[in-house]
């Protein structure tokens, strides 16, 4: 078998530029290093991951190969895979199959030569491994320790694995973690998507009405984050608690029928399918900008979008623009897939210095026996996600208070 399957070794020296760039801002995943290197806790440990090839994720798979593991890793998603990361991760003996632009028979077919490496822990993003492994490679499944989950819409997957009983080994949803979501989630995608919408457009986001779809974590920083910046926030829910939140933000908040009509930049957050489609693409104005910010490219219809164009055109890199056969013109971002990584670098390095703490530490509790081994899906140890946040901010110099034994004894308490 091939150490690795990429497009070009000759790229790693410009990989590991940005590599280095980017480890000199991840305090947390520097600390879970230096607290283990002597004791290489990884040896013998086989890990399998999929995620999104680029300069952060490089050092956490850096990281726990330097602490002992053979790490075999294909990228999560076509367009967010860089060829100078993957080259670097080669040249430092990472076993990765990926490139940029990968079809989707490349993809899976990726996803097959890491499965051969016969890992015994898994990290996901997205949870195809995890579904690859039950649907084509179940003899793989008694060597599997545990795995661990990056994403919401992965985590989605996962609970509706475990609910039909399919699930066949231990899955830690990293995602539901504080210092996953309320972070990464909020502040990493409410930052990201706006950077890889304005790399690629060029435009303004100020005066601009901006449709976000869905008010979840990600559906929250995005909207503060155009509201910042000047934009005019509608937002479309399907729950009525979180629409309540979106409204009580400060925001519009409607069905997205109505609000396609209103829209100049229509941004999906759900993990659903087929939130923009046909009937609203048949009301938007002319010029609107679409893009997506879920795991999976379904959630603005492209076949919709085909089905009423006369023609495509290519001005800039990362954007199709759809004429329609009444001459309008519908421009989307990076394919319908994530705006963020398909058109910008990801969330930015502090943010992922906290997700991938969570992510190695994760696979310690997996690899050291710490984690049940009855399939289903459990949270981070709240102590682990507690001290990943704590290194953070000490590595910021950033200290807070403690309480006191008579405040510990009296929250203890019942009686007065």
């Amino acid at each position: 078998m091939a150490d690795y399957e990429i497009k070009d070794i000759n790229l790693a020296e410009h990989g590991r530029n940005k590599i280095n760039w980017a480890w000199q801002y991840m305090p947390s995943l520097q600390f879970s290093y230096n607290k283990y290197r002597e004791s290489q806790p990884f040896k013998g440990a086989t890990i399998a991951a999929c995620l999104h090839l680029e300069a952060k994720t490089a050092n956490l798979l850096i990281t726990l190969k330097k602490l002992g593991a053979r790490v075999v890793t294909c990228g999560s998603n076509p367009l967010s895979t860089q060829d100078d990361i993957c080259a670097a991760l080669a040249e430092k003996g990472i076993h990765v199959y990926s490139h940029r632009g990968m079809s989707t028979d490349e993809y899976f077919g990726y996803v097959r030569k890491v499965l051969a490496y016969k890992p015994n822990v898994i990290i996901d993003d997205g949870a195809d491994l995890i579904a690859t492994i039950h649907q084509e490679r179940p003899d793989l499944i008694p060597n599997i320790l545990g795995g661990s989950e990056e994403t919401t819409s992965g985590v989605k997957r996962l609970r509706a694995m475990n609910s039909q009983g399919v699930l066949k080994f231990p899955m830690i949803a990293v995602n539901d973690a504080l210092s996953k979501y309320l972070f990464d989630n909020r502040y990493g995608t409410g930052q990201s998507v706006w950077d890889g919408f304005i790399r690629t457009t060029n435009m303004i986001v100020a005066g601009k009405t901006v449709v976000v779809a869905g008010y979840g974590w990600c559906g929250r920083g995005v909207a503060m984050r155009a509201q910042g910046m000047g934009a005019h926030v509608i937002v479309t829910e399907i729950d009525p608690h979180k629409a309540c939140e979106a409204l009580m933000d400060g925001f519009r908040v409607m069905s997205m029928e109505e609000a396609a009509g209103i829209g100049d930049v229509f941004l999906t957050l759900t993990g659903n399918i087929h939130v923009l489609r046909r009937e609203h693409f048949a009301r938007m104005k002319n010029g609107v900008v679409l893009g997506n910010a879920g795991h999976f490219d379904v959630e603005i219809s492209k076949p919709d979008l085909s089905a009423m164009t006369d023609h495509m055109e290519h001005l800039r890199d990362n954007i199709d623009t759809y004429v329609m056969k009444d001459g309008r013109r519908i421009n989307l971002l990076g394919e319908g897939r994530l705006t963020n990584l398909a058109c910008a670098d990801g969330h930015p390095i502090e943010i992922m210095d906290l997700s991938f703490s969570l992510q190695l530490e994760s696979a310690l509790h997996i690899y050291t026996g710490k984690l049940t081994k009855e399939p289903g899906i459990y949270p981070v140890p709240m102590e682990t996600d507690r001290a990943v946040m704590e290194s953070k901010l000490a590595a910021l110099g950033i200290k807070i208070d403690t309480m006191t034994d008579e405040q510990t004894k009296y929250m203890k308490s019942w009686q007065e």
